[in-house]
């Protein structure tokens, strides 16, 4: 069978259908396409980074290794697990605990050849803006939010107006059961990742107080533990939800906490997915979502057809359907805006119910946020001394730190930029 796919791919007629369309102009040709020899002339010297190798990378790897890119790197910080074997194709049992990056790599490279992938077993904070800016497009099969929201920052503030070839294209898609989505961003033309956070379903937030006093699902037990009694016991150590040693760490104290108040359904599966917020995924809907992102990296890097503006979604649950818009820019987004946002707030809250609210709103995603305003620090969570310092503002109202039009400013761990509000009391 390995025999048969190599002599396909090396086969006089491999690019026969690709050749149809970079060869010759198309009534879809965008106007700037000049027809030319095929793949090699156009995709030859288009470096392009894919993020992830799980259900979405490994469709993506073998849709551009096929469409004829040359030159690739993947960066997966996780390891292949024996339940990724159903819908991650690229990986064999015999890979349980390896580097998802490097056998994703190493499978593709070995079937399709003159193909060169090159893999990192790493976060993607782990690059500095160099290592980035050698790419033409970059691609992401991403299921974290948090990691989707720093790459699109990143690329954004790469971007230098002298310099066009500092623009490098995100191609962003994601899946959520039988629904997914695609989306093409132009940093600083078209609109950010974090312009577009308000369509994500809001994550159910719990408030502090139900965490702390009175918890009343497993859910709650197990949020307690990651939220109020990681910080507690482990101090400024980061949690690796990755990391089964953590996990197994949080598991143990959410089924503590659980038996103290009877509440059963505390397992170690639920407490992964809870603070990794594991979604199901389906292969078919990865394979569909994997090939739109695929076809837009072809369309933007050989102009052979316009690129998509902006979105796509896909849902598949009943019959099948898709519909695509424009997403438009916010004037006040924290990443590609300049304006700060309108925060209207009851000047009675206390610090902490501002804090609860914010961490509610979809738009924000916040988990750890500290605040500062008119150049005081009101709230930070680290290290521990300036928490133990700044902790009794948690109680003071709102209008006793803070006055009416002043600009509040929330930093979290998980963001790499810094959100700015303008304070409107009601």
């Amino acid at each position: 069978m390995a025999t048969a796919t190599v002599l396909r791919t090396e086969s006089p007629d491999r690019w026969k259908y690709l050749n149809n369309i970079l060869t010759r102009s198309g009534p879809y040709s965008d106007e700037v396409f000049v027809p030319g020899d095929g793949p090699k002339e156009f995709l030859a010297g288009t470096k392009i980074l894919v993020i992830g190798a799980g259900g979405l990378g490994c469709e993506i790897l073998k849709n551009l290794a096929l469409s004829g890119f040359k030159d690739i790197h993947v960066i997966d910080m996780d390891t292949i697990d024996i339940s990724n074997l159903n819908r991650q194709f690229l990986f064999r049992e015999a890979d349980v605990g390896k580097s998802k990056a490097e056998v994703a790599a190493a499978f593709v490279m070995k079937r399709v050849r003159g193909v060169n992938i090159t893999p990192f077993n790493c976060a993607i904070q782990d690059k500095d803006d160099d290592y980035y800016r050698q790419f033409k497009i970059v691609v992401c099969g991403l299921d974290s939010v948090e990691a989707r929201r720093w790459i699109s920052s990143t690329l954004v503030d790469l971007v230098d107006p002298e310099d066009p070839e500092s623009v490098i294209p995100l191609i962003d898609g994601g899946t959520e059961g039988f629904k997914g989505q695609a989306r093409v961003m132009i940093p600083t033309f078209s609109c950010c990742y974090e312009c577009t956070l308000d369509m994500l379903t809001p994550r159910a937030a719990v408030p502090l107080c139900t965490l702390a006093s009175i918890p009343r699902q497993p859910a709650h037990c197990i949020e307690w533990a990651s939220v109020i009694q990681w910080p507690k016991e482990k101090g400024d150590l980061k949690m690796d939800t990755d990391d089964p040693e953590h996990i197994s760490w949080l598991y143990t104290q959410a089924l503590a906490r659980a038996k103290e108040f009877n509440i059963p359904g505390v397992t170690y599966a639920m407490t992964q997915g809870v603070v990794k917020n594991i979604i199901p995924a389906i292969a078919s809907t990865n394979a569909i979502i994997a090939a739109s992102c695929c076809n837009e990296a072809l369309k933007l890097a050989t102009t052979a057809a316009p690129y998509l503006d902006n979105y796509m979604m896909y849902t598949g649950d009943e019959s099948i359907y898709t519909y695509t818009f424009q997403h438009e820019k916010k004037p006040e987004c924290p990443v590609c805006g300049n304006l700060p946002q309108k925060l209207e707030i009851n000047p009675e809250l206390t610090l902490e119910e501002l804090m609860e609210k914010l961490q509610e709103r979809p738009e924000t995603t916040l988990r750890k946020p500290s605040l500062r305003a008119g150049g005081k620090t009101l709230y930070f969570q680290s290290p521990p001394q300036l928490e133990e310092q700044t902790r009794p503002n948690l109680k003071k109202k709102v209008k006793e730190l803070m006055g009416d039009g002043d600009e509040l400013t929330v930093s979290d761990p998980g963001m790499p930029f810094v959100l700015r509000f303008v304070l409107s009391f009601t």
